[in-house]
């Protein structure tokens, strides 16, 4: 299975320069877990989860209006490409330690991966691999 089958095409955004109660208010407005940063020229520069928010909030002991989402930067994007397979992006979300991936199309942001949209795919991912490897086992040599 192909990232570009399984991917959220509605990518909720909000500026690099923004507060994180710009951020916040972009994540309950849309009932999402996080909001893709971008520059001015709308490339992905970063990502705030709730858990970035709630750990900025403590940690700083500060309002929302005061912290910068830049300030929460792990620097560089992770990204994935549509025509990636799901099983690649995954090993690498899981070396990297993250848990939501940008899709791009060379600087386009096309959308975004995350691990629950692999987990609800994860019957559909195993009964393609064992398609393919049954696939395989037929034209393989005898």
């Amino acid at each position: 299975m192909l990232v570009g089958e399984l991917m959220t095409t509605d990518v909720v955004t909000c500026p690099e320069d923004a507060t994180l109660r710009v951020a916040v208010g972009k994540v309950l407005e849309h009932g999402v877990g996080s909001v893709v940063l971008t520059s001015e020229t709308d490339n992905p520069t970063g990502i705030v989860t709730e858990t970035d928010a709630l750990r900025a909030g403590y940690r700083t002991d500060r309002s929302f209006s005061e912290i910068r989402v830049d300030e929460l930067s792990h620097g560089a994007v992770i990204t994935a490409s549509p025509d990636e397979t799901v099983q690649h992006v995954a090993r690498r979300m899981a070396a990297e330690g993250v848990k939501k991936v940008p899709v791009m199309d060379g600087v386009d942001l096309l959308g975004v991966v995350t691990l629950t949209d692999i987990v609800w795919h994860l019957s559909d991912i195993r009964s393609e691999a064992a398609e393919i490897a049954e696939m395989g086992s037929e034209w393989g040599p005898r």
